[in-house]
């Protein structure tokens, strides 16, 4: 996954309205219902149908760290789908607040400093943009592809402020993430 995914699937997570499954026991038989049988947890999980079945029996309840954030990951992404439709749609139309360090590089008019540099920003992208990098990621795009939605976000609000200033800017480019968070 890349950064800005995982902000996503975070701004996802903070949404939830009740707590995932604490238990084993209990996130496996969430996972059951969800695929159906043992069989479609284990290949989901990577682990054998025979050990879907001692988890959610209660015979086997320490698995190894990687399958046991393996099972949570797939709980979490599939926690609570209507509550994410939700909060989705409501950023949609109202904005995506995005908070950022990175490092801020533009093409400039001639006679003025094009040269990247690290900047802190908050800002509150419009519902043109979180539309469109929720479309993107359900499109399959790359990080790349919705690191460009974010950066031309930034560079119409941010940099010319609607218009307002900083016209002669024609790219805004992000690079060097320290980090990345969305909240919607």
């Amino acid at each position: 996954m890349g950064e800005i995914e995982d902000a996503i699937e975070r701004a996802d997570q903070e949404s939830f309205t009740r707590e995932p499954p604490k238990t084993l026991q209990g996130r496996i038989n969430y996972l059951l219902r969800q695929l159906g049988t043992a069989r479609a947890v284990a290949a989901e999980v990577g682990v054998t149908a025979d050990s879907v079945n001692r988890y959610r029996r209660g015979a086997r309840k320490n698995p190894p760290a990687d399958i046991a954030s393996r099972i949570d990951t797939a709980v979490r992404s599939r926690w609570q789908p209507q509550v994410r439709k939700r909060r989705r749609k409501q950023a949609a139309t109202t904005g995506i607040t995005v908070e950022t360090r990175a490092r801020f590089g533009c093409t400039a008019p001639v006679g003025t400093t094009d040269d990247g540099r690290f900047r802190r920003l908050t800002v509150r992208l419009p519902a043109e943009f979180a539309q469109r990098l929720f479309d993107a990621r359900d499109a399959g795009a790359g990080d790349q592809q919705m690191r460009d939605i974010i950066a031309e976000g930034f560079k119409e609000t941010y940099f010319q402020d609607g218009g307002s200033r900083a016209v002669g800017i024609s790219d805004v480019a992000i690079n060097d993430i320290d980090y990345l968070d969305l909240d919607y």
